[in-house]
């Protein structure tokens, strides 16, 4: 990692040409060395069929990168501008409803569309054309937050497509059929002509729901890869998509052909321990460094401001955490707050009028303090020891069939498992992730297990000495949303030696539990009730209801390793009891350490709450930031940050 780069998203076309000289003086003001420009720029880019004009986008670039301001340019494809939307109707979507979508705001694009494709790769090779070799655009974003809007398209190409994609995957409509369950109700399809897609507000069929999503998602992929590959054909590198937090749109799929993952994120104040989440799953994807394209500077809108009061602070600590994590970028949402439109409501570092907000300060303070701290974060990395599981599979099958009321599995993912790290390195990954170099796997709710070769390749992990907990709610699914019928699980029994004797998928405050030695077990959730077999200890077992005194946590070696298959939600002391890893350091939970190595090591904490916090250091350190020395017992400020180095 070369440089550090802190920005905004920047729309010149929105202002006069005389506006961007003060437009330089304000991001240079602010500290910032990076805009990403022309998102939904196409417009004043092709303002008629086949008349470009790229010109004023060129001279904007060069000036910027004259003033020591780099570029990432992103392809305008969310955006096609009106007359070619209106000349080519079949480019626009569908919706559910069966009614062609107005050209009335952004994502309009059917995905499918040969017309639509055809007009992307030409505005997409004209700006590489114009901007090959240019030292001043670092970057591309293909497209903005590229999605199935609305439930994606439902015009008869998408359709069409639909059945051609099934086809594909099963290729009888019988074996379909046998896969979804189509005899239940007498549904069973006679063709794939039959097949529609499933249209909201009626109940359809969940495995129907995942396989809309996953072709949807399919398109998707393709759309990116079709521009990316224009991109790399001109020489063009760190070419990305921006994505949101969830993973129902598998961020690993997506990024197989890209060079960077890119990554958006809006949480409230409140929430600001919980991004930490996303940058420990984004930094995995690509094994590099990820850049953050979005982030909001001071408060989210769109015709009026949303998103809770952020307190003073909160901006700086939001800038600073990803870094902290594994960013090489941090991009605000945005520069100059529109004067019209969708979104005059959104907080920016600079009102309409050009005025810096409050909030900006904190913007300066951060770029300041990334030049203090950057030789360490360009020269050290994050090793962990301990990996979660976040499967877009799982995540698409429980949406379709939750199995639980009101079941959320990121939701629950983060707050039940992840939260219990905040005081550990840890790495979030999708099942295709390879587990060289991890000690131990945590894969609560991974409802599809043997996805990716997961079967055969966490089974040799194991073997070589990796310790797997699994559970609850694991291994009791096919890709199709079908439950295991053979046993309660896929292959877990047998290899865990257990027999799933009951489950019980459904909240109440009746069972309780004890660890086989000491102590209460918290439980809650999901309740599998377990009889060991042969080789399989029990560590846990119920002690009320009506599965007393079954297990509800069993241990089996394998090899050199572990599996621990865990039956019920446990609190956040008794994962890391299982776990046995100790903490980076002694911390308050309102404050989140990582810990780097490599040529410089060191801790970074973090204080996310917004007041005091508490860590303990077992050693002499110095503050990068403030140039201390520290070491025993420390307070932080609200939102303070600690560079550490050893």
């Amino acid at each position: 990692m070369k440089k550090l780069y802190l920005g905004a998203a920047y729309y010149p076309e929105l202002w006069d040409e005389t506006e961007l000289e003060t437009d330089i003086a304000r991001i240079k003001e602010a500290g910032l060395n990076c805009v990403r420009m022309a998102e939904f720029a196409w417009g004043n880019m092709e303002p008629e069929e086949g008349k470009f004009d790229l010109g004023w986008l060129k001279h904007i670039v060069e000036k910027l990168y004259q003033n020591g301001i780099s570029t990432v340019l992103c392809t305008p494809t969310a955006t096609p501008p009106r007359w070619l939307l209106t000349k080519y109707p079949e480019t626009r979507m569908v919706m559910h409803d069966l009614i062609r979508a107005d050209v009335s705001s952004r994502c309009h694009p059917c995905k499918t569309s040969e017309v639509m494709r055809a007009k992307n790769r030409l505005i997409v090779t004209k700006m590489a054309e114009t901007f090959q070799n240019d030292p001043a655009v670092i970057g591309w974003q293909v497209d903005n937050e590229i999605y199935p809007y609305n439930e994606g398209c439902f015009c008869e190409h998408c359709k069409a497509a639909f059945r051609a994609w099934l086809k594909e995957k099963f290729g009888t409509v019988e074996a379909l059929n046998r896969a979804w369950g189509m005899a239940r109700w007498s549904l069973s399809y006679d063709s794939f002509s039959d097949i529609q897609p499933p249209y909201p507000k009626q109940w359809r069929h969940p495995s129907l729901r995942k396989a809309w999503r996953d072709f949807q998602y399919a398109q998707v992929k393709s759309y990116v890869e079709e521009q990316a590959a224009i991109l790399h054909r001109f020489g063009f590198h760190n070419v990305g998509t921006n994505m949101m937090q969830h993973n129902s749109m598998s961020f690993y799929k997506t990024n197989e052909q890209l060079d960077v993952a890119q990554y958006n994120h809006y949480e409230a104040a409140d929430g600001l321990a919980d991004t930490a989440f996303g940058f420990d799953f984004v930094r995995c994807v690509k094994d590099k460094p990820f850049w953050v394209m979005e982030t909001q500077a001071g408060w989210n809108g769109s015709e009026y401001a949303e998103g809770g009061y952020r307190p003073a602070g909160a901006c700086y600590a939001n800038t600073m955490l990803p870094f902290a994590r594994g960013a090489q970028m941090n991009l605000y949402w945005l520069l100059r707050t529109h004067p019209n439109g969708h979104e005059m409501a959104h907080g920016a570092l600079y009102s309409p009028a050009g005025r810096a907000y409050k909030v900006t300060e904190e913007v300066q303070r951060a770029a300041q303090d990334l030049k203090k701290c950057s030789g360490f974060l360009k020269n050290s990395c994050i090793r962990s020891e301990i990996a979660l599981h976040y499967s877009s599979t799982a995540l698409n099958c429980f949406e379709s069939a939750p199995l639980v009321k009101g079941f959320n599995y990121r939701t629950e993912l983060l707050k039940k498992y992840y939260a219990a790290f905040r005081h550990h390195n840890v790495d979030v990954i999708d099942t295709q992730h390879d587990l060289s170099g991890y000690k131990v796997l945590l894969s609560p709710f991974l409802a599809v297990a043997d996805e990716n070769d997961l079967k055969r390749r966490v089974t040799k992990w194991v073997e070589d000495g990796g310790t797997w907990i699994v559970g609850p709610m694991s291994d009791i699914m096919d890709e199709n949303v079908r439950r295991c019928t053979r046993s309660a699980f896929g292959f877990l029994e047998e290899l865990a030696g257990v027999y799933v004797k009951y489950q019980r998928p459904i909240h109440n405050d009746v069972f309780r539990a004890k660890w086989k030695h000491d102590g209460e077990l918290g439980i809650s959730l999901w309740y599998d009730a377990f009889e060991c077999r042969e080789g399989t200890r029990s560590l846990a077992h119920y002690t009320a209801g009506e599965f007393a005194p079954y297990s509800v946590v069993c241990e089996r070696q394998v090899g050199k390793g572990r599996v621990i298959v865990v039956g019920s939600v446990l609190s956040h002391a008794d994962i890391l009891r299982l776990v046995g890893i100790p903490p980076i350091a002694e911390a308050g939970e309102n404050v989140t350490l990582t810990y780097r190595s490599g040529a410089q090591s060191g801790i970074i904490a973090v204080e996310t709450a917004g007041m005091s916090g508490k860590l303990f250091l077992d050693g002499e350190y110095k503050d990068l930031l403030t140039g201390k020395a520290l070491s025993g017992n420390i307070e932080l400020a609200p939102y303070e940050v600690l560079v550490l180095r050893r």
